[in-house]
Formats: C-alpha cells, structure tokens, sequence
C-alpha cells in the first residue's frame, strides 16, 4: 500500500525548442507546485503582506528569479544523470547522499505533521467537521489516492486538477477583494520597506518554495516516469520553470487577494486564523468555505508531495526498502498523523526546527549538484556539456543559500537554549 506508480511512459524529444507537456511532465510539475503550495506557503504569505503591505510584491518578484536559478539547476542535474539526488551526492562524496535523505526525511515528516494538520483546518473551515476528524479522513484520502492502482496511474492528473482547483478559487477571491494592482506593481521594483525586512520575506519563501523535499519531488517524478536523459533536456528544463511559475501564480493570486482585505484596514492579524480571516473579510461566507477547499487542497497534495519525495530519499539504498517502498509511504502518512493526534496541534518547535533545516538543505544538496554539473559532467552526466551561465546563476544563487543557512543555523541553536 501507498506506492505510488509511475504514469504511463510518455518520451519527448526536444524539437527546435518546442515542448509538448505530456502527463507525466504535468504531473512532475504540479508535483512540485503543489507540494510548495502547502499550509505554510499559505501562512507566510498572509504574514508578510499584512506586515509588508504592497511591497511584499518585491519579495516575491526576487524570490521567484532565485527560485528559478535553484531550480534549473537542481532538475537539469538530476534529469541528465537520471538518478536521485542521494545517489548523485554518494558518488560524488561518499555518506554525503545518507546525510542529505537524514535531513530530507526529518524535515519532511515534521513538515507533514503541518500539512496534516492542515488538511484538518481546511475541512473545518469548508464544512465544519471537527479538525482532528478532518485530519483522519484527509490522511486516508492520501494514502487512497496512493495505493489504489487506478488511482496511483492517474495521479497526475489529480494533482493537476487540485492544483488548478487552488489557483481559480483564489483567482476569484483576489478579484473579489479589489487589492491596490498598480500599487503592488510599482511596488515590486520601488519597494516602500525596510530593506531587512524585506531580505527576510525573501529568504523565507525562497526556502518555503525549492527548499527541504519540495524542489526535488518534481524531478525525482521525472525521472521515475522515464523522462530523464540528454534526450529529454528541453522538457526538463521547461517543466522546470513552469513549475516555479506556477507556484509564484498562486503566491501573486493569495497575496493580491489579502492585499486587497489588508489595504482595507482589516487587522487580520488580530483573528485567531488570519487566512481565513481575509477571506472571510473579502468574500463573506463564500470567502470562508473557499478558503476551506483552497487550505484542504493545498494541505492533501502537499502530504502526497512530501511522502513520496521523502521515501524516494531512502528506497534506493537497499533492495528490501525499494520493494516496501509502498508500506514506507503509508507509515510516513501515518506517523504524520499519529503525531498530530496525540499533540493536538503540529508541534511548535519541530516546525520552526524543521523550517530552520530547510535553509540547511538546500545548500547542501545545491552545492553537491553543482560539482556534479562543473567536475563530473563526463561520468554522471553520460558527457553533457554543461552551460556556464547556467552554472554562474547556480553558484550565485547557492551563495545566497549558504547566507541562509548560517542565519537557519543560528535559529536552531536558539531553540535548544
């Protein structure tokens, strides 16, 4: 149970730059989006526009360019070679890829208690069932869309469907709560904030949408489903950046639509849910039941996201663990929810441990692919000719990862004083 099974082999070849998205590229894209787009997307965006205002638009404008750098990088790396990130780190530092799926699947799994947790907000707000309810019936649902063969082949498609799902229902709130666009549009080159402030709304999302699991759960998808290869790099790379689009699409789309309550005067911060709060403020009863569906979707495919790409960490180092890989799955679902039954809430402290080890994951793994495309293209790479410009945007772009890190490193000390 709770395998999940690759979609239909679907090959594209690049031909003069135009790509054909099949399912399976669809689905490795809104694999990655979607497990992106997960509670806590949703509550840093809310956070940071209710403090930033319109200029929190140029956060997300720089985030989504580093976004990009990250991503480029990490899928081209890991579609050409065609193997997971584990296996590409041991070859090139033996023990490196143990440490990196020690830390993918730590964080992951806390990072799941939040999703589960969310999953049960989500129904709450949508219907009001009981939370932990919620939460039970939620992580069934998952475990379901895994293990069910039918299911498991169209999987795809259902994360498409939620993911597209998200992006309408805010589309309508944003549209609905009348936000300032000119305002946030100036704003996203002239920002009117601190500038602390706002490399501290930057760095946060940069780890909350390519760091930890999320921004390898896509290209693990890929190769799975036999899209990985030179043959491939076109889509690779396409799929790639539509990926980071997409999420941006729903950051842009929530942030304009809590804009849009916030420039009201609405101190949404005050509320004891202040997402629910703005749509509420702007949609009324509809705005809430809305919220309801938009946090269930996010929260479910989040969960799908996180389990599988935090299984795909480990199933390659042992033959026995590849066979179990759908019992791993379900375990990690269940012990998600095991713990948030038994606390009540997604633990504090391991969330803001588990968000502090995303600003250490990424640079670790970012790093080890980077040497992988500059010294060892001839062996892992089957004699790719790595491009220089897209290895300078990765180097800078780890630079800014490493910054994030030593400050992410600072904040898990404070948790243990």
């Amino acid at each position: 149970m709770g395998e999940m099974p690759p979609a239909p082999q679907q090959k594209v070849r690049p031909r003069l730059g135009r790509v054909t998205l099949s399912s399976s590229l669809l689905g490795a894209m809104f694999l990655m989006a979607t497990s992106a787009i997960g509670p806590g997307f949703i509550t840093q965006t809310t956070t940071f526009t209710a403090q930033l205002g319109a200029a929190f638009a140029f956060a997300i404008l720089v985030s989504i360019l580093v976004d990009i750098a990250v991503q480029l990088n990490i899928w081209r790396v890991i579609g050409v070679s065609n193997m997971r990130a584990q296996d590409l780190a041991n070859k090139v530092l033996p023990g490196a890829g143990y440490l990196l799926a020690v830390l993918i699947v730590f964080g992951g799994l806390i990072f799941n208690v939040g999703n589960i947790a969310g999953t049960g907000l989500g129904l709450d707000a949508m219907i009001g069932l009981d939370p932990r309810v919620g939460a039970a019936i939620s992580a069934l649902v998952a475990i379901v869309i895994l293990a069910v063969k039918r299911l498991g082949v169209a999987l795809d498609r259902i994360l498409v469907v939620l993911g597209v799902m998200m992006i309408a229902l805010t589309a309508y709130v944003a549209l609905v709560s009348s936000p300032p666009v000119g305002d946030a549009l100036r704003q996203s080159v002239l920002p009117e904030a601190a500038s602390s402030d706002l490399f501290l709304a930057t760095i946060t999302i940069i780890g909350g949408t390519v760091g930890g699991y999320i921004t390898y759960a896509g290209a693990h998808r890929l190769i799975e489903n036999g899209m990985g290869g030179r043959e491939n790099i076109a889509a690779i790379t396409q799929t790639s950046v539509t990926g980071i689009i997409v999420t941006g699409l729903m950051r842009v789309l929530l942030f304009l639509a809590i804009l849009g309550v916030v420039a009201g005067g609405v101190a949404i911060m005050d509320a004891p849910n202040p997402s629910a709060e703005a749509f509420y403020q702007a949609a009324g009863e509809v705005g809430m039941r809305l919220f309801g569906m938009i946090m269930w979707a996010a929260a479910v495919s989040s969960v799908i996201g996180a389990s599988y790409t935090s299984i795909s960490f480990v199933t390659t180092f042992s033959p026995w663990l590849e066979r179990h890989k759908g019992k791993l799955v379900t375990g990690f679902i269940g012990i998600s929810l095991a713990i948030y039954l038994l606390s009540g809430q997604a633990p504090g402290t391991l969330l803001v441990m588990a968000g502090a080890l995303n600003g250490v994951i990424l640079p670790v793994g970012l790093g080890l692919l980077l040497w992988v495309a500059a010294r060892h293209s001839k062996t892992l790479l089957d004699g790719y000719r790595y491009p220089r410009w897209l290895l300078v945007i990765g180097v800078a772009a780890w630079l800014l990862t490493v910054y994030m890190a030593v400050n992410a490193l600072g904040g898990i000390a404070a948790l243990w004083q």
